[in-house]
C-alpha cells in the first residue's frame, strides 16, 4: 500500500476523531413526554420462556412480572376504532436484553397467514412488529417486525423517509400458530441496538399488529393515526431505570468464497476465446467496533461484493435517461440510510471493485454521522494493459453531519470526492427538513460540484431542491422544485439528468366510505414541466388518475398521461434541428391477495412514445406503444414459493405498420425453505430484444439464465451459500477451431457463461 493511500486514512480517521470529540460536548436535552403513555419495563433474572405463552398467556414466575400491554387502535382501515382482534403484549429485561411476546388471538384461527420462508420474506403474512426510538428523538427508530411462524424483516425507519431494510442486525424470534391465535416471542439483544450512554433509558416505543386478510386491518400501541404526518411523534415512551450497555461490542466476519468459470471473452485480441476452466479462492474481514453504546466503526478488507440475489428484472432498452438498479451488497447496505438526501449524492453502485473500506456511523447527542472512505480498481481494470491508467484505482472519500433541530426537524451537511490520478469530483451540500406541523413537511437542499477530468477540464456546477409535502388520512401534496446546472457532477451519486429545471404538483383525494367490500377511493392528478437551464421548454406532462382498494387486498387504477418532449441535438445523435414531440398513453393496474395461496399484480398501458434508438441515419420518431407487467406469486404448499414475472413493451412504425422493436423479460424463481436457516432457489430468466434493423439501431438479441443456490442462513452473517449460474446467448461460432469469431443466430444458443461458487461467512461477536 503506498504512502499515498496510508495518507488518505490517515487523513480521514483522524478527521472523525476531531469530529467525535467536538460533538459529545453537546448532549441532546430530554424531551417532553406530552401526555402519551409511559411503560416501565421491569427487570428480571431470568430470561421468560416461550413454551410459557403458547397457551396464550402467561405460565411461568418470570411471565408473570412482565409489564402488559393492551387495547391496540386501528390505523387501517377505521382510524381510530378498537382493533378487530386482541393482542396482548408482555416485555421485560435482563442486563443483556429486551424480551417482548406478542400473544395475538384470532376469531379464525384458520385464516392466519404465516408461511416458512427466507428472512425477510414477511409481508404477505401476517405479523407483529416492534419499533424503538433509542433517543427519544422522534427522527429514527429500530424496527423488528416476525410473522407467525417467528420468520425475522428487521430495518431502520426514518420518519419522512419511511423503512430502510438494507440494516441488519442479531436478534432472535419464535413463533407458533395455536388454536386461538398465534405466539411470537422476541429476544432483542442490547448489542445489536444503539442507545445513549446514561444511567436511566427513556426510548420511544410503537407496538404493531398486521392482520392481512379481509381489509388488512392495522392496529397500533399506543394510537398511531394517519390523519397525522409520522409515526414517532405519537409513540409513548419506554423506561429501562437499570442501567444497561451494550458492553464490548466487535463484531468480525471472516469469509472465504471459491469459484470455477468459463466466461467468452469476445474482446479477446485474437477474437472470441473462452477463458480456461479455473478456480478463484479467495478470503476477506468484515469487522465492527462499536464507540461509547452509540457510534460504529465498520472496516472491510478485500470484502466479497458479489451479488447473491440477482437485480429484480427492467426494462432497459429505448431509454433516454440511465435505469436505476438499487444496492445490494452488504457492506454498502447497512446504515445507508445516514447518508440519504433528497438528492441522492451517495449511490454506492458507482463504486465498482473495492479492496478495502471504513465506514463510521452513530449519533452523539443531536447529531447524526455518517462517513465513508473505500477505494475501487474499477477503473484500472477497464482499460487494456498498455494504458497508462491500468492498474490505478479511484478514491471515494464520503461524509454527512445531520443536526436534529426543533420538533422532527434537522439541518445536514453533505461531502464527497472521488479522486482518480490527476482528475477529481468534489461535491458539497446542505439540506434541511423541516416539520411545519403536525400534517406539512418542507425540505430544502442546495449542492454545489467541483470537477476536474483527466484532460485537466475544470468546471463547476450547482445543483438545488426544494419540496412541500402533506400526509393525511385523505388528503395528500406534493410540491417540488429541483434544478441542475448544465455542468453539475456527482461521480458519487445518482444524477440521471442534468441541465434542467423541474417543477411538478402532485395531489390526491381519497374518499373512505369503509363498506364491506370498497375501503377508499379517489382521484390523483400530476402536473409537471421541465425547462432547460436556458429556459427553453423540454418536457411537460399531465396525469390524471382513479384509484380503488377493496377488502382481500384488492387495488383497481386506471391511469391517463398526456406529455410533449422536446428533443435537441445534442439529446439525440442524428438530428439536425430540435424536434417537439406529443404522446399520451392509457394504463390500468390490478392487484390482489384475497387468497392466500396467490398474490397477482399487472399492469397493461397502451398509446403513443417515441423511438429513441431509430436506425443509423434516421431521426427519432413517433411510435405506437403497448406495454405489460404482469407478476404472480404462488404458494401451493408452506415450504414453497414461485414468483414468475412476465414484461412486454412493443413499438410499432406508426405510418407503415411495422414492428420497430419487441422486447420479452421472463423470470421464475422457486424457492423451497425446508427450515427457517435451510433453503433451495432456482432462477430462470429470458431476455429478448426482437428488432427491425430498418427502423432502429437495436440489435435482436436472447439470453437465457439459470441461477442454482443452495444457502444455509443462520443469521446475516454466518451462511453458507453454494451455487451455479450459467448463460446462454443466441450466437454461434464460425470458426469453430480457433474461436476468431461468432455471429448472431435466431434460435442456436451458445453457453457464453458458466460459474459455481461456494461462499462461507462466520459471525464472531465479542
Amino acid at each position: 500500500m503506498n504512502s499515498s493511500v496510508l495518507s488518505k486514512i490517515r487523513y480521514f480517521f483522524s478527521a472523525i476523531g476531531m469530529l467525535v470529540i467536538f460533538l459529545q460536548s453537546t448532549q441532546a436535552t430530554e424531551m417532553e413526554n406530552d401526555g402519551k403513555p409511559v411503560l416501565d419495563i421491569p427487570r428480571v433474572e431470568q430470561a421468560p420462556a416461550f413454551k410459557n405463552f403458547v397457551g396464550m398467556k402467561p405460565g411461568g414466575e418470570v411471565e408473570k412480572k412482565m409489564k402488559k400491554v393492551e387495547g391496540f387502535i386501528q390505523q387501517r382501515p377505521k382510524d381510530g376504532e378498537p382493533a378487530t382482534q386482541k393482542t396482548d403484549v408482555y416485555l421485560c429485561h435482563d442486563d443483556k436484553n429486551l424480551y417482548v411476546v406478542f400473544v395475538a388471538f384470532d376469531s379464525e384461527p384458520e385464516k392466519i397467514r404465516g408461511r416458512l420462508s427466507r428472512r425477510e420474506r414477511v409481508f404477505n403474512d401476517d405479523q407483529v412488529e416492534i419499533m424503538l426510538d433509542t433517543f427519544h428523538d422522534e427522527r429514527r427508530a429500530f424496527a423488528f417486525i416476525a410473522n407467525p411462524l417467528g420468520v425475522q424483516w428487521d430495518a431502520l425507519w426514518t420518519e419522512g423517509s419511511g423503512f430502510d431494510d438494507s440494516w441488519d442486525t442479531l436478534w432472535y424470534s419464535k413463533g407458533e400458530l395455536t388454536d386461538k391465535g398465534y405466539v411470537v416471542w422476541m429476544k432483542i439483544p442490547f448489542k445489536s441496538l444503539r442507545f445513549p450512554t446514561t444511567p436511566e433509558q427513556d426510548w420511544g416505543i410503537v407496538l404493531l399488529r398486521e392482520v392481512q386478510r379481509g381489509s388488512a386491518e392495522q392496529s397500533f400501541w399506543p394510537r398511531v393515526s394517519s390523519r397525522l404526518e409520522g409515526r414517532l411523534n405519537q409513540a409513548a415512551t419506554m423506561k429501562i431505570r437499570h442501567n444497561i450497555s451494550p458492553g464490548r461490542n466487535i463484531q468480525l466476519i471472516p469469509y472465504t468464497t471459491s469459484r470455477s468459470f468459463r466466461i467468452l471473452n469476445q474482446q479477446h485480441p485474437q477474437g472470441p476465446r473462452f477463458t480456461t476452466d479455473s478456480v478463484d479462492p479467495s478470503a476477506g474481514l468484515d469487522a465492527k467496533f462499536v464507540v461509547n453504546d452509540n457510534m460504529a466503526l465498520d472496516a472491510t478488507a478485500n470484502p466479497d461484493f458479489s451479488q447473491v440475489e440477482s437485480d429484480e428484472p427492467q426494462i432497459t432498452v429505448n431509454q433516454r435517461f440511465e435505469v436505476f438498479f438499487p444496492e445490494k451488497r452488504p457492506f454498502f447496505l447497512e446504515n445507508s440510510n445516514f447518508f440519504n438526501t433528497p438528492i441522492n449524492l451517495v449511490f454506492t453502485r458507482r463504486i465498482g471493485d473495492p479492496q478495502f473500506g471504513a465506514r463510521f456511523t452513530g449519533k452523539t447527542g443531536p447529531y447524526a454521522i455518517g462517513a465513508m472512505l473505500i477505494d475501487d480498481e474499477s477503473p484500472g481494470k477497464s482499460v487494456p494493459n498498455g494504458d497508462p491508467l491500468h492498474g490505478k484505482r479511484a478514491f471515494f472519500g464520503i461524509a454527512r453531519v445531520s443536526r436534529d433541530i426543533f420538533k422532527q426537524s434537522n439541518l445536514g451537511f453533505t461531502f464527497t470526492d472521488r479522486e482518480f490520478e490527476d482528475s477529481h469530483n468534489r461535491v458539497i451540500g446542505v439540506d434541511s427538513r423541516i416539520k411545519i406541523d403536525q400534517n406539512w413537511v418542507g425540505s430544502v437542499q442546495g449542492v454545489l460540484s467541483s470537477t476536474k477530468d483527466l484532460a485537466q477540464n475544470e468546471f463547476t456546477g450547482h445543483a438545488s431542491n426544494l419540496a412541500l409535502n402533506r400526509n393525511g388520512r385523505q388528503f395528500a401534496n406534493h410540491s417540488h422544485f429541483r434544478s441542475f446546472d448544465v455542468d453539475f457532477r456527482a461521480d458519487a451519486g445518482f444524477i440521471p439528468r442534468t441541465d434542467m429545471v423541474d417543477v411538478h404538483q402532485f395531489m390526491s383525494y381519497f374518499f373512505r366510505p369503509e363498506r364491506k367490500f370498497l375501503i377508499r377511493w379517489g382521484p390523483e392528478f400530476l402536473v409537471q414541466r421541465i425547462w432547460d437551464i436556458s429556459g427553453t421548454r423540454l418536457d411537460e406532462s399531465i396525469e390524471g388518475s382513479l384509484e380503488w382498494e377493496f377488502t382481500g387486498q384488492t387495488q383497481f387504477e386506471v391511469n391517463y398521461r398526456k406529455s410533449n418532449e422536446l428533443l435537441r441535438p445534442q439529446d439525440v445523435s442524428g438530428l439536425s434541428a430540435n424536434r417537439d414531440f406529443s404522446t399520451d398513453a392509457w394504463e390500468i393496474e390490478y392487484e390482489t391477495s384475497i387468497m392466500k395461496e396467490v398474490t397477482l399484480e399487472g399492469d397493461f398501458g397502451w398509446g403513443k412514445a417515441i423511438n429513441f434508438v431509430p436506425s443509423v441515419g434516421q431521426e427519432p420518431q413517433l411510435a405506437d406503444m403497448v406495454n405489460s407487467e404482469i407478476e404472480l406469486v404462488f404458494r401451493p404448499v408452506n415450504q414453497l414459493q414461485i414468483d414468475n414475472t412476465y414484461i412486454y413493451f412493443n413499438l410499432n412504425d406508426r405510418e407503415v405498420n411495422r414492428k420497430i422493436f419487441t422486447n420479452h423479460i421472463l423470470r421464475s424463481k422457486w424457492n423451497w425453505q425446508f427450515n427457517r436457516k435451510l433453503s433451495l432457489r432456482l432462477i430462470f430468466q429470458y431476455n429478448a430484444t426482437l428488432a427491425n434493423n430498418a427502423v432502429t439501431s437495436l440489435q435482436t438479441s436472447k439470453n437465457i439464465n439459470f441461477d442454482f443456490l443452495f444457502t444455509y442462513l443462520v443469521n446475516p452473517w454466518t451462511a453458507l451459500y453454494a451455487g451455479v449460474n450459467s448463460n446462454y446467448q443466441n450466437l454461434d461460432l464460425i470458426n469453430a477451431n480457433d474461436h476468431s469469431e461468432i455471429r448472431r443466430t435466431r434460435n442456436h444458443f451458445l453457453n457464453d457463461g458458466r460459474q459455481f461458487f461456494v461462499k462461507y461467512s462466520y459471525l464472531f461477536r465479542f
